[in-house]
């Protein structure tokens, strides 16, 4: 049996088998809130990471998933946000950590990789620390991914990689699940520590919106395969 943990302090050394259930929460905060309740029933505590959108950004629902036991994260994209001036970047970023850390405790962030924007959100790290903001961890740069192996449901598909630009990592484990049933099949097979990534708005029981995104992706991956393949 995996054991499922929320942060990701000392997971790259952790001698028992590890799950790190992670989501970027980007807009249908109501799906997270489902998401959260499913995991929280299973006794599984999971890092919810959300970003900042007007139409989108739920106070209530944020607290409400922390008060499960589930950590909160900033999934951050100032750099794009700010078209690449770190300086407003930088004050961005901090504003809306404070904002964030009012409803929870923030210790850990991740980027959004925003496929349209030729600015990378991690890069805003090169000129600044985020630990200087009590920060703890990113997981796309604390993480050795040879030693955890990284699934995503990028693409709306376990093996997304060829249409995506940003969402992807270097790792000595390679698997080609298309399909969540494709990694229970094989789940005997995974290594002892493994990271999952969701993206809640692409999961759906409503036929009509499951069917609505599941057309809109396949447009989106297009159009990304493209841009990764230039």
């Amino acid at each position: 049996m995996f054991d499922t943990i929320s942060g990701y302090y000392h997971c790259n050394y952790a001698s028992s088998p590890v799950v790190l259930l992670r989501h970027d929460v980007e807009n249908r905060y109501e799906n997270a809130l489902q998401f959260a309740r499913i995991e929280h029933r299973l006794g599984l505590k999971g890092t919810y990471y959300f970003r900042f959108i007007e139409d989108s950004f739920n106070a209530s629902m944020i607290s409400s998933i922390a008060g499960m036991g589930h950590e909160v994260g900033y999934h951050y994209d100032d750099l794009c946000a700010c078209k690449g001036n770190c300086e407003d970047a930088i004050k961005r970023f901090e504003y809306h950590v404070k904002l964030l850390g009012n409803i929870a405790p923030v210790k850990t962030i991740c980027m959004e990789g925003n496929p349209l924007s030729k600015y990378d959100n991690r890069d805003l790290w090169k000129k600044y620390s985020y630990r200087d903001f009590g920060i703890e961890t990113e997981p796309y740069l604390d993480i050795d991914y040879d030693k955890i192996a990284y699934f995503t449901d990028t693409g709306r598909r376990w093996n997304g990689s060829r249409v995506s630009l940003r969402d992807k990592v270097k790792s000595s484990y390679h698997f080609n699940f298309r399909s969540t049933f494709d990694i229970i099949e094989n789940i005997g097979k995974l290594p002892d520590k493994v990271m999952f990534t969701f993206h809640p708005q692409r999961w759906n029981d409503n036929v009509a919106a499951w069917t609505k995104e599941l057309i809109l992706q396949n447009l989106k991956n297009q159009v990304k395969f493209f841009m990764v393949s230039k």
